[in-house]
């Protein structure tokens, strides 16, 4: 199984992202000059499928859509789009991701008096929210059952990683083996 579909807005940073986690580095010929060498090119993984989405927008109305394929083949993406539950290239999962967080850290909000004084606790910050989302809160949509009954289940669990909703004296006792 290959990478999944990566899909996002324009904003340049998602592709410089992708790029440097999905790449190869293909290393440069010798100029026969002294000096430093050159660097090695960084070159995107064949399997890395990216598209972006752009709205037009008319007095704050989305008056037109479109798709723009940054990495992968056109086959391959539609391919995985068949696969998603809204058959379509979207950021709906990424704008609701978004919005989470800006609900759950005010360091994220829009125009908001709040800032971080130094980024490593910010990230630290943000690390919490993602683990706890992931690991310790049912999802309502993941919970209900074909037959409407609700039994707890986190996205952690969906993606069987773990097999029951972690308590958050567990999430933090966890230890993380960082390199």
């Amino acid at each position: 199984m290959g990478l999944p579909l990566f899909v996002s807005d324009e904003l340049p940073h998602y592709a410089d992202g992708l790029k440097e986690l999905f790449h190869k580095c293909i290393e440069q010929e010798p100029t026969g000059r002294k000096g430093r060498p050159r660097k090695p090119e960084k070159v995107v993984n064949d399997d890395l499928d990216y598209a972006t989405v752009h709205k037009t927008r008319d007095k704050w109305r989305v008056v037109k859509v479109e798709t723009k394929i940054v990495f992968g083949s056109k086959e391959r993406i539609e391919e995985k789009i068949k696969a998603l539950p809204g058959k379509t290239i979207n950021t709906s999962y990424v704008e609701r991701s978004n919005l989470n967080w800006r609900l759950w850290d005010a360091h994220l909000t829009r125009k908001s008096l709040t800032f971080a004084k130094a980024f490593r606790w910010l990230k630290a910050k943000f690390s919490i929210c993602v683990a706890f989302y992931n690991f310790i809160r049912p999802h309502e949509t993941l919970s209900r059952a074909m037959d409407r009954t609700f039994k707890p289940k986190s996205p952690a669990m969906a993606a069987k990683i773990t097999n029951h909703l972690w308590s958050i004296k567990e999430l933090l006792g966890y230890k993380v083996i960082v390199n």
